[in-house]
């Protein structure tokens, strides 16, 4: 990444950072739609470098629905929602799906309309991101995660 990119407001990705992001569902991606119908707060679960030495990011959604299976996703405790000024809803991390794209992706949004132009909302806690990660790997291993990718 470069200066440039920092000053646009993309900081560096790394693991457990929230970005804004127009996430693209698995059933958005069915019905044949190429961006994500809403903007949402989305952790990034994994970075990694391609062969052209671009930054790859695995982003998880997060959302306001209740899971099915609590096993399947990872609620966000209200202190953190609030550290990282989310909303005062509850919400959870789901780790059945992903989206994958090239850092900073034209999916990237500000989170915060009309102040300061950044996309991220801050890091989640060490316990928190290790919890998302061990359920994320446990779905992938039983194949229940999807990775769409998203450009």
């Amino acid at each position: 990444m470069t200066k440039s990119d920092q000053s646009k407001g993309f900081p560096k990705p790394v693991p457990a950072l929230v970005i804004r992001y127009a996430y693209l569902w698995q059933r958005e991606h069915v019905r044949g739609l190429e961006e994500g119908s809403k903007d949402r707060p989305c952790s990034v679960i994994l970075v990694t470098l391609d062969n052209d030495n671009n930054q790859i990011v695995t982003v998880l959604p997060i959302t306001h629905t209740p899971p099915i299976d609590p096993a399947l996703s990872v609620e966000i405790p209200a202190a953190t929602k609030k550290r990282l000024g989310l909303d005062d809803d509850r919400s959870w991390i789901v780790v059945t799906e992903a989206n994958r794209f090239t850092w900073p992706g034209p999916d990237l949004r500000p989170t915060r309309v009309g102040g300061a132009v950044s996309v991220a909302y801050g890091l989640l806690p060490e316990t928190i991101f290790r919890e998302v990660q061990s359920k994320f790997l446990k779905a992938v291993k039983k194949s229940r995660a999807a990775i769409k990718r998203s450009e």
